[in-house]
């Protein structure tokens, strides 16, 4: 009994100061931060990360400071040692389960030419993150309403989760994923449809 309570004191606390820290953090809404929550919102706009009511967010949440943005939506959870990051959007609708260590990245972050690539990588060390994309490939990021993103799963830039979709852990997911279908493997492929249920 005596260490049960201890332990809810002790998670009590560390609830407290990360939502103390993620007042400091530049983001929009009601999102529920944890101790092992990250927020970098390197273009401090609140309008960059918004997060609706009642999500939970244990992992790291970064937006480049050449452009990028966040939104998830109601009822979401994103589980520890998880990273989505936006060079140009990733929209997570409603009621979507992100599990632990989920790679969620809509940008290539680096160019793909290596002279351009080991010139851009000097300039970071001296200067920072770089405020211009140049010439790195972004593209968009959709997870629509009731996905399921297992753990250690990928997802990369230009891709839509459908709805009700279920990746397995472990996927690499480069191409798009019809609603109510389940995916698995690198690169991911359908393994079956998943009959909806009652909503």
């Amino acid at each position: 009994m005596l260490f049960r309570l201890l332990r809810r004191i002790r998670d009590d606390y560390a609830k407290l100061i990360a939502e103390k820290a993620c007042r400091r953090w530049t983001y929009k809404g009601s999102g529920n931060f944890y101790a092992t929550a990250r927020v970098q919102n390197m273009q401090l706009d609140p309008e960059k990360i918004r997060i609706d009511e009642n999500s939970h967010i244990r992992g790291e949440l970064l937006v480049l400071a050449y452009g990028g943005e966040i939104t998830i939506g109601k009822n979401c959870f994103v589980g520890e040692g998880s990273r989505i990051w936006s060079g140009e959007k990733v929209e997570i609708g409603d009621n979507i389960l992100i599990s632990h260590n989920v790679n969620i990245i809509d940008t290539n972050s680096h160019e793909t030419d290596h002279i351009l690539r080991a010139k851009s990588y000097v300039e970071l060390l001296k200067g920072g993150y770089p405020k211009e994309k140049g010439v790195i490939e972004t593209k968009p990021i959709v997870i629509e309403d009731y996905a399921w993103i297992n753990f250690n799963a990928v997802i990369l830039k230009g891709v839509t989760i459908g709805k009700g979709a279920i990746v397995a852990a472990g996927a690499v997911v480069t191409k798009d994923v019809p609603p109510f279908t389940l995916v698995a493997g690198n690169p991911a492929i359908e393994i079956k449809k998943i009959p909806p249920g009652v909503e």
